[in-house]
């Protein structure tokens, strides 16, 4: 079976569309209607007019766009596509950890389940938590959740004091130091493009940081014809097709046979996947009601101050 065609099929005869973020397999960003980052996809879901909303990614990002459309029918692939940065943040855990800070307010990455998010003040993404904390006042006293390596880079950068969430993503955690060095050694006109997900000493020898699409826009514009790329793999992808004469080298993990460092999440999404499931309108995302309510008000903000401040 051509899965490609069949979806395409699919999708015009049930008035369906399909978000994918950078980190799919090359397939399906090529099959999207819309491919971005967290915040592009949040941004997005508000103005489509489809009734139907497959969702090529995690289960965080399907319940935001549920959230943001709940009136549309959102669909998942995968039901198990999680996200090992929501998972190091339990709501029964924070909710202890913020009694601790009872005068401090909460800026919770968009990585979070819909329960952190009901407990969060704003939500934020890699692409504007530094403009996002940078709008607030300096004496405002912040919890920052759940990445402690995001939150740890918006402290050096704004010298700020936020209390961090002690989370971190699965992929940003396993590069390896001694190997990207070693790579640079290789590629001595390699520029090291890295993730703020990423540890410490990755930021300091990077040459640019950023979120995905920054890491994009970077690699477009920059004037270098080859770079080391330290973010999940499938970005590379987009980075080929916008720039076929560089070359994009994956920064390699501590542990890997392939040399590349994948979201295990993310890859769970398959061209037969996203077909059965808009084949069949399931798994669908379905959310309680109140929990909706509470968790859209960080997300909308998060929108709201992101329009303002122009990201």
């Amino acid at each position: 079976m051509n899965y490609k065609e069949e979806i395409l099929k699919l999708k015009k005869e049930k008035n369906a569309v399909i978000l994918a973020h950078y980190y799919q397999i090359p397939e399906i960003q090529d099959i999207a209607d819309y491919l971005g980052d967290s915040l592009y996809l949040a941004q997005i879901a508000e103005k489509l007019k489809e009734k139907i909303i497959v969702l090529a990614g995690v289960y965080f990002m399907a319940e935001t766009v549920k959230m943001l459309a709940p009136e549309k029918k959102v669909i998942l692939p995968d039901r198990d596509a999680g996200c090992s940065l929501a998972d190091s943040c339990k709501a029964e855990d924070f909710i202890k950890f913020k009694e601790k800070y009872p005068d401090y307010i909460v800026i919770s990455y968009v990585n979070t389940t819909a329960e952190i998010k009901a407990l969060t003040d704003i939500c934020c993404t890699s692409s504007n938590a530094l403009q996002i904390v940078d709008s607030l006042p300096k004496n405002q006293k912040i919890i920052f959740a759940p990445d402690r390596n995001l939150g740890n880079y918006i402290n050096s950068k704004t010298e700020r004091n936020m209390v961090v969430w002690d989370g971190a993503c699965h992929v940003h955690e396993e590069f390896s130091v001694e190997k990207i060095i070693q790579l640079k050694k290789e590629n001595p006109d390699a520029k090291i493009l890295a993730h703020p997900e990423c540890k410490k000493p990755l930021l300091i020898i990077a040459d640019h940081i950023g979120s995905t699409s920054s890491l994009l826009k970077f690699a477009k514009t920059d004037v270098s014809l080859k770079y080391i790329v330290a973010t999940e793999s499938g970005i590379i992808h987009q980075m080929k097709k916008e720039n076929p004469e560089k070359t994009f080298i994956p920064a390699p993990p501590i542990d890997s046979t392939c040399g590349c460092n994948d979201c295990k999440y993310m890859k769970m999404i398959t061209l037969e996947k996203v077909y059965h499931s808009l084949k069949n309108e399931s798994p669908e995302i379905i959310m309680d009601k109140k929990l909706i309510e509470k968790a859209v008000i960080p997300i909308k903000k998060m929108l709201e101050l992101s329009a303002k401040l122009k990201i």
